[in-house]
C-alpha cells in the first residue's frame, strides 16, 4: 500500500462516514524509537460534506487508561466531535497498545519519556505536513504530561506546536512515603513482578498501562527524583518554552489539584498563558478530573471556552515580536470565562 506520507511509512487503515463526521483512521511506522515495532493509530476527524479539511488542526491526547474515545464516542458525541462540526481539522492519536495503536515488543517498559521523544514528534510532523499548518495540541491527565515532557524536553517546540491546552495536568504532587527508600524499594520490587496495570480491574479505564509508567513515576518521586531523564530536566525546560498555554484545573479533582496544576503554569516560560480554574466559586459545577472535560455540564461549560482558546491562541501563534506582551487581564487569570487574548505590543 502507498505511503500516505512523504516523511515515514504511513497506511491508511480505514476511510468511514460517522453521521455527519468524516473518519479517517492512519497508522504511522516511523522506525524511529529503539523499538522498531512501534506503531501508531491517528483518527482524523472532519465535516463529511467538506471534502478537504481546511479549519485550524488541533491534536488531542488522551490521559492513562484510555483511548480515542475519550474524545468522542460512536455516537458522535465529545470534545474532538465538537470541534470537528466547528470547523476544526481534529486529529486523535492513541499511544502505544492503546485502541487502535497495537502494541509493540518492548510494551511492558513503555514510559512517558519514550512517548514525548519519539511518539508525540512524529505525530505532529505527519499533522504538519497533511494539514499544511502547525497544530495546537491539548492533553489531558497523561496526555498533558507526556506533551510538558515533549516541551520541556526539546523534542516539540513553537515550529511543531501552535498552542498548548493542558486539562488535569500537574507534576508537583509528592508523595511523601515514596520519599522513604525502603517504601520506595518495596514499591518498585512489587512493580516488577507485573507487565501491565489494569484499566478494567482497577475501575480507571478500558486500557492497560504498561508497568514502565508505573516503574518510572516511582522515580520521579523518590528522594532524588525529578521530573525528567538523565542530561535533561524537563522541569527546568518548561522556562524555555514559547508557546502559548491554556492550563485549566477542577476544583474537586484529588487527581491534579488546583495549586499542583497551578505551579506548572507559573514555570511554563511563555507570557501568553491563561489559568481557568473550574469551580462553583468560579460559576462552573463543582468538576473533577474526567468530567471537566465528559459531562454534560462541560459540553455547555468548558467545550465552548476550549473553542474559544484555539480560536484566539491561532492569532497569538506564529508572528509574536520579542517585545511584545499580553494585557495583564489575560495573563494568569482565574475566572469563568476566558478573557481578551489580544496583544499589546510596547
Amino acid at each position: 500500500m502507498q505511503s500516505s506520507s512523504t516523511l515515514f511509512p504511513v497506511a491508511l487503515l480505514s476511510a468511514e462516514r460517522r453521521g455527519d463526521l468524516s473518519e479517517d483512521v492512519y497508522r504511522i511506522k516511523a522506525a524511529n524509537s529503539p523499538d522498531p515495532s512501534v506503531e501508531l493509530a491517528v483518527t482524523r476527524l472532519g465535516l463529511a460534506d467538506r471534502p478537504v479539511a481546511q479549519g485550524v488542526p488541533v491534536i488531542l491526547v488522551h490521559g492513562s487508561f484510555s483511548n480515542r474515545r475519550f474524545w468522542y464516542s460512536p455516537k458522535g458525541l465529545g470534545l474532538g466531535a465538537h470541534l470537528a462540526r466547528a470547523g476544526f481539522d481534529v486529529w486523535i492519536p492513541e499511544m502505544r497498545g492503546h485502541g487502535l495503536s497495537p502494541r509493540n515488543r518492548q510494551w511492558r517498559t513503555n514510559r512517558v519519556a519514550d512517548y514525548a521523544a519519539f511518539d508525540l514528534p512524529v505525530i505532529g510532523a505527519f499533522v504538519r505536513e497533511t494539514s499544511g499548518q502547525v497544530p495546537h495540541w491539548l492533553g489531558h491527565s497523561l496526555g498533558g504530561i507526556t506533551l510538558v515532557a515533549a516541551l520541556g524536553g526539546g523534542h516539540l517546540d513553537s515550529a511543531s506546536v501552535a498552542s498548548v491546552a493542558l486539562f488535569g495536568t500537574q507534576v508537583s504532587r509528592r508523595y511523601w512515603p515514596l520519599k522513604l527508600p525502603p517504601l520506595e524499594w518495596g514499591a518498585r520490587l512489587l512493580l516488577k513482578r507485573l507487565a501491565q496495570l489494569s484499566g478494567p480491574r482497577l475501575k480507571r479505564g478500558p486500557e492497560d498501562e504498561p508497568i514502565g509508567l508505573a516503574l518510572e513515576a516511582l522515580r520521579w518521586h523518590g528522594l532524588f527524583g525529578r521530573f525528567g531523564v538523565k542530561g535533561r530536566d524537563w522541569w527546568a525546560g518548561l522556562t524555555e518554552v514559547r508557546v502559548p498555554l491554556l492550563a485549566a484545573a477542577a476544583t474537586a479533582d484529588t487527581q491534579a489539584p488546583p495549586w499542583a496544576c497551578r505551579a506548572l503554569f507559573e514555570q511554563w516560560g511563555d507570557t501568553r498563558k491563561q489559568f481557568l480554574r473550574l469551580g462553583r466559586e468560579d460559576g462552573f459545577e463543582a468538576f473533577g478530573h474526567v468530567d471537566m472535560l465528559i459531562s454534560r455540564a462541560a459540553q455547555v461549560q468548558v467545550w465552548p471556552l476550549v473553542e474559544r482558546w484555539f480560536l484566539e491562541a491561532q492569532q497569538l501563534a506564529g508572528s509574536v515580536p520579542t517585545d511584545c506582551t499580553v494585557s495583564d487581564d489575560c495573563t494568569g487569570h482565574e475566572g469563568v470565562a476566558l478573557p481578551d487574548t489580544r496583544l499589546r505590543y510596547d
